[in-house]
């Protein structure tokens, strides 16, 4: 972010942020959340507490996705939000989360840190949107409906343009131009980034063979999901794997500890 002038700092600084992250329970389709350092919610607007099934702030205060989401996912937002603190963004990333039905659906997502007046790192905050109910319903964009559930009920399977571009009765720039302006990512982007979704569960999830795990989820070249995965992730999949149950064992031995106290 680049530098406010004086005068416009001085202004915002009279105010409080408050007055600012209020706007967003008037916000129908965005999801908005503030943590605090150990990944706590100290902030989650009315949509946010809809999408949790909790009926007020309060109820939120001191508790962490593990409260509200499934393991696998939960562990995914604690590294992302580790990430976030250390001064990395993720700008409209594609991504899994829970509905307020149980349901699994598909997200896109932003982050940033939070830091205070010294630009230290103090939590992090976040929007999420509802893929299906925002992107494409509030666009009015029906073309696109098909094609995303096709490549979301797909995936594993090779998808070539063409297919998606007959299911929507597009051209295949068409379709592409689409993508581009709705879900803000190409046709070919969208694809692998529900196949690494996938991946990254199941290298939580499961005990397969990574190479396995890139076949079951459409990529017939390892070497080539390993790249994507360390494109979109910023970790190799062993480094993911690993990292993650490094945390598991990290989380247990506490809960043992804390129970022999």
């Amino acid at each position: 972010m680049s530098k406010l002038p004086v005068c416009v700092d001085k202004f915002i600084n009279q105010f409080s942020v408050k007055q600012i992250i209020e706007m967003f329970d008037l916000m129908p389709d965005i999801i908005f959340w503030v943590k605090d350092e150990k990944g706590c919610f100290v902030y989650g607007n009315q949509l946010f507490l809809e999408h949790i099934g909790i009926t007020s702030l309060g109820q939120i205060i001191g508790l962490s996705d593990y409260d509200f989401s499934p393991v696998h996912i939960a562990k995914q937002f604690s590294v992302d939000d580790q990430k976030v603190m250390q001064g990395e963004v993720v700008n409209n990333r594609l991504e899994m989360n829970n509905t307020k039905s149980g349901d699994i659906a598909w997200f896109t997502t932003s982050k940033r840190p939070l830091l205070n007046e010294q630009g230290q790192p103090i939590g992090s905050y976040g929007i999420s949107r509802h893929l299906e109910k925002t992107s494409l319903v509030l666009a009015g964009m029906d073309a696109l409906k098909e094609p995303v559930a096709y490549v979301r009920k797909n995936y594993m399977q090779q998808i070539c343009l063409e297919e998606l571009a007959d299911i929507t009765h597009l051209s295949i720039s068409a379709l592409e131009r689409r993508f581009k302006k709705f879900l803000g990512k190409t046709p070919k982007q969208f694809i692998n980034e529900v196949r690494l979704e996938n991946a990254r569960r199941l290298l939580i999830e499961t005990n397969r063979a990574i190479a396995n795990i890139a076949n079951d989820t459409g990529f017939s070249d390892h070497s080539y999901f390993s790249r994507q995965f360390q494109k979109l992730f910023e970790q190799s999949p062993s480094a993911f794997r690993q990292q993650h149950c490094s945390n598991e064992k990290l989380s247990n031995d506490t809960t043992e500890n804390v129970e022999l106290a």
